[in-house]
């Protein structure tokens, strides 16, 4: 049998009795580690006992130390014995030698008992008057990178062992907590001559000169920290509450559309002119819209962003076999493939047709004319070579002629259709996006069109004055300056 005792947070008192007269009264006693202010206590008792402090130095990482400890404890009980491992403060709190010595007893069927003791999250809690109830979030300091931090509750970092772990914490915490924020830094927390416990701003954390394995962190709870997540959706249900903004209050899914298309292109134009600020901003009025409708989903009781959330945690993982499931795709092209055929097996898809009439009829044109030839193509409907394609703009060209001066407008319109659909199919076998190499012309005829604008006023000349030759004139002048 095995009992794992803890030997407190390092304070004598706050041994319990259970827990020394364990270790009293063995004669195998094994601690994790001798760096804790308890063990000169058991000296001055009279108790022998190994430490594992070797195992720190030979292994590669504090997983491989606690899995170590753990295996060679197995290996040294005795059935019909008992033997201690005793651990700095609670045998449970933050101990993963114990949990994993836990799980190897209950594989073997090696009994065990656990002795409880006061943990030195009890200490900090009573040395800084924090109430549980009132929410407390306890991190290992290795784990930062697996926890999501929470402003709404306290939260205590623990095993800030030195300042390099105190350098990797704060650049954490930074993420989630503004860099004045004031935290708690506390060092032996309840252990006479030792504790220091003092606020300072979370950017100073790794510049205390007092750093050591009795360090924790304690960052309180503060709402009116960085904003979050949880902040927007309280906006937005705010903005529509009873006493929120009309405007806000009326809008609905049908109304907001307009808003959705329009904040996505301007994201698209930040990102043209690499300018990061703005696409801050319009990824943040993208994200306003999403949560919008999630609040006007949870309104109408048909689903709210969690839903929405959970909804595209489950696509991706889906349709990525290859990274969460064991499928294989070692290109981007298998990618592709792979998720179009995962996408159809979702949408119950089963002829081609029902494929192109899958695409969304809002997107831009020219964008669903590339898809919509682009799905044709991948069963064999289509030219072989762009000469093919080009030659179709031709005829289409000349359909228009055949009709533009009739009074048959449906006839025009579709020739005219026709004819767009066709240039798509070119820039398509060119690798051309339409919608982007639309949008460079246009912001070219914008510059010539200035160019001729800026000439006539310095010749004193308005636009409606000139004739065509006159501006036609000055856009070749434009182009020319253009092309040198």
């Amino acid at each position: 049998m095995i009992k794992i005792v803890g030997l407190g947070p390092g304070a004598i008192d706050a041994l319990t009795l259970g827990g020394l007269r364990a270790l009293k009264n063995c004669q195998k006693v094994y601690l994790r580690t001798e760096k804790h202010p308890t063990v000169e206590y058991l000296k001055e008792e009279g108790i022998s006992f190994e430490t594992y402090d070797y195992v720190y130095e030979k292994a590669d990482s504090f997983d491989e130390v606690y899995q170590t400890i753990a295996t060679n404890l197995i290996e040294k009980i005795d059935l019909n014995s008992t033997m201690v491992y005793a651990v700095p403060g609670h045998p449970l709190v933050a101990e993963k030698s114990v949990f994993n010595l836990i799980k190897l007893c209950e594989q073997k069927g090696i009994e065990y008992e656990v002795l409880p003791a006061v943990s030195f999250i009890d200490a900090i809690m009573e040395r800084l008057k924090i109430d549980p109830v009132e929410g407390i979030k306890v991190i290992d300091a290795f784990d930062m990178n697996h926890q999501v931090l929470d402003k709404r509750i306290g939260t205590i970092v623990t095993q800030v062992y030195n300042p390099f772990i105190a350098s990797e914490v704060k650049l954490k915490l930074q993420e989630y907590y503004n860099d004045d924020t004031e935290i708690y830094f506390v060092r032996a927390a309840g252990i006479k001559g030792l504790e220091s416990i003092r606020k300072i701003p979370l950017y100073e954390l790794d510049m205390q000169e007092d750093i050591d394995y009795l360090t924790s962190v304690y960052i309180p709870k503060d709402l009116n920290n960085k904003k979050d997540f949880y902040d927007l959706i309280n906006i937005i249900e705010t903005l529509r509450g009873e006493d929120g903004c009309p405007w806000d209050r009326e809008q609905t899914h049908e109304s907001l559309k307009k808003a959705l298309v329009e904040e996505s292109y301007e994201v698209l134009d930040a990102i043209e002119n690499e300018d990061d600020a703005a696409l801050i901003e319009e990824l943040g009025d993208v994200l306003l819209q999403v949560v919008f409708h999630g609040s006007i989903g949870k309104e109408d009781g048909y689903f709210d962003i969690g839903d929405i959330i959970e909804g595209i945690c489950n696509k991706m993982i889906e349709r990525h076999p290859h990274v969460f499931g064991e499928g294989v795709a070692k290109t981007s092209g298998e990618v592709v493939v792979k998720w179009e055929e995962i996408k159809k097996k979702e949408k119950g898809f089963v002829t081609v047709t029902e494929e192109l009439e899958g695409i969304a009829k809002n997107l831009p044109a020219l964008m669903r004319a590339a898809k919509v030839q682009s799905k044709a193509k991948k069963v064999g409907f289509d030219w072989d070579r762009v000469e093919e394609a080009m030659k179709k703009v031709e005829e289409e060209l000349q359909e228009i002629r055949e009709v533009y001066n009739g009074e048959n407008k449906v006839r025009i319109v579709e020739e005219v259709g026709d004819l767009l659909f066709a240039c798509v199919n070119v820039a398509r076998f060119l690798d051309v996006e339409g919608e982007l190499a639309l949008n460079a012309t246009s912001d070219k005829f914008i510059r010539r069109f200035s160019y001729i604008e800026k000439e006539a006023e310095k010749k004193g000349i308005q636009l409606t004055e000139m004739t065509l030759e006159e501006m036609d004139k000055l856009w070749n002048c434009a182009k020319n300056a253009e092309k040198k």
